[in-house]
């Protein structure tokens, strides 16, 4: 048996870059390229996937590229043929996971800062990995390769045969393919401000809504921060942060736009601004996707079509649900249950409060592009402002999401499930606290952080005051 050897290990530990639902850490800290390259052969052989394609791209950041290169080695060393993508986005992934049913990692850290990188991997078919379904598995694989090499270097036997290397564009595949799901060219024409946040939405947005490479669509796109740079120089790629948004609400106004978009920086993630240069809440855009994707469903012969909310999205949600002869199931907050739950119940679409957005037409993945473009043929279907179109899906009062430092987070939500145990309300533990009033006036969820001292807190009720009443109760409690 050969073998190959790296010089210049780093020694860490994996569980430090190792999430839940992806791998996160500090470029030459607590990801570097050794740990990579045994993460690739790990990802091999955990699977199984010996003699059989996977799939490997990476975001604009400085270090996706050297990771990508060393993913491949590891792949290739175990046994797999590895077809390169090159730049893409997480929902390029996704894509290209689900059309040639193989399994992939994307390297990008998403919103986070520079100094960050990650992966995002998927079984074939765009089926996530999570800490449930492998990835811990892939982390102790990968962790038995660094820890046999001590100070040596990394030495990766091979399985026999060193797997072929390919690559394979996706861009224009991926474009044609969202373009076959919502036609955008008849709507009136448009003003689009897009932020890309200098992400991977200053790729995908010329491919898509663009004239780059298809047909001309009836919208003016007005670019903002189109220019791939990992380094983020203009302000962080992280949308659901206000201060991130500003310069998009200032060109929105300066334009007169019809509509601003944001993306993350991996671009699996919208927001959307309306012409006044305010955020329409994601729980607005769900219920807006989720009444389009009703209607086509049944269109199509599909009796009740199932939506998926996670339980801190706005009421309004589930109600419009019902209303339009669909069936609302709620699930926990995150991608891997929401993407399980799509798939358990051949859900047509989903939203998290988040800006992810879920589509059974797109392998069960998130895709903010997807949604972008739900959101602009509504919009250009018909002929009020987008302020006006979303108050439709935004009737209640809604605490945006609040963090409290605290040290025992269960203590906390303790004492505030014994203020309100005599209350004419119901309790469910299903992801931390959530409280709900027997008359539908107001409801608050408490979820603790899993990587931080935070309990957080999201509430709606009928009026701002009791909102506000209810909310400055509970966080009085959690803070005392």
């Amino acid at each position: 048996m050969t073998a190959l050897a790296y010089d210049d290990l780093v020694s860490i530990d994996l569980s430090a870059s190792f999430k839940a639902y992806d791998v996160r850490g500090l470029v030459g800290e607590t990801i570097t390229e050794d740990s990579v390259r045994a993460v690739g052969a790990a990802f091999v052989d955990v699977l199984g996937l010996a003699g059989r394609q996977v799939l490997v791209g990476g975001d604009m950041r400085p270090s996706s590229e050297a990771f990508a290169a060393a993913f491949t080695e590891g792949a290739r060393t175990r046994g797999a043929d590895v077809v390169q993508l090159g730049l893409i986005s997480t929902d390029m992934l996704y894509f290209a996971s689900g059309t040639l049913q193989a399994p992939g990692v994307v390297f990008t850290a998403s919103h986070n800062p520079a100094a960050y990188n990650g992966m995002k991997m998927s079984r074939a078919g765009a089926v996530p990995l999570s800490a449930d379904t492998g990835l811990l598995e892939i982390r102790d694989a990968a962790q038995a390769y660094l820890d046999a090499a001590g100070c040596a270097g990394v030495t990766i036997p091979t399985a026999g045969r060193i797997g072929s290397v390919e690559s394979a564009d996706q861009l224009t595949g991926y474009a044609v393919y969202l373009r076959s799901l919502v036609d955008l060219s008849g709507v009136r024409p448009l003003k689009v401000v897009v932020d890309a946040a200098n992400g991977m939405a200053g790729l995908t947005t010329p491919a898509v809504l663009g004239d780059q490479i298809l047909p001309t669509l009836p919208l003016e796109i007005v670019p903002l921060y189109f220019e791939l740079d990992g380094t983020f120089p203009n302000h962080p790629a992280n949308p659901l942060e206000s201060e991130n948004l500003r310069d998009l609400q200032a060109a929105v106004r300066e334009h007169g736009a019809d509509i601003g978009l944001a993306f993350d920086g991996d671009a699996d993630r919208c927001f959307v601004i309306d012409e006044r240069g305010e955020p329409v809440s994601p729980s607005a855009v769900t219920a807006l996707v989720a009444r389009r994707e009703i209607a086509r469903a049944r269109t199509e012969g599909e009796q009740t079509p199932v939506i998926i909310h996670n339980l801190i999205t706005s009421r309004a949600v589930p109600e419009l649900v019902e209303s339009e002869g669909g069936r609302a199931v709620e699930t926990r907050v995150g991608h891997s249950f929401i993407k399980a739950v799509m798939a358990e119940e051949q859900a047509v679409f989903g939203g998290e409060h988040s800006a992810h957005y879920y589509f059974r037409d797109f392998f069960n993945a998130d895709t903010g592009m997807l949604a972008a473009m739900h959101v602009l043929a509504a919009l250009g279907q018909q002929e009020l402002p987008l302020s006006e179109l979303a108050a439709e899906y935004n009737p209640y009062a809604a605490s945006g999401e609040i963090n409290s430092e605290v040290e025992d987070k269960q203590a906390a939500a303790e004492r505030v499930l014994a203020a309100f145990a005599d209350r004419d309300a119901v309790v469910s533990h299903m992801d931390g606290l959530t409280v709900r009033a027997e008359d539908g006036t107001w409801w608050f969820n408490l979820r603790p952080s899993n990587t931080e001292p935070f309990l957080r807190y999201n509430g709606e009720a009928h009026s701002a005051e009791v909102m506000e009443a209810v909310r400055d109760e509970v966080l009085g409690i959690v803070r005392g």
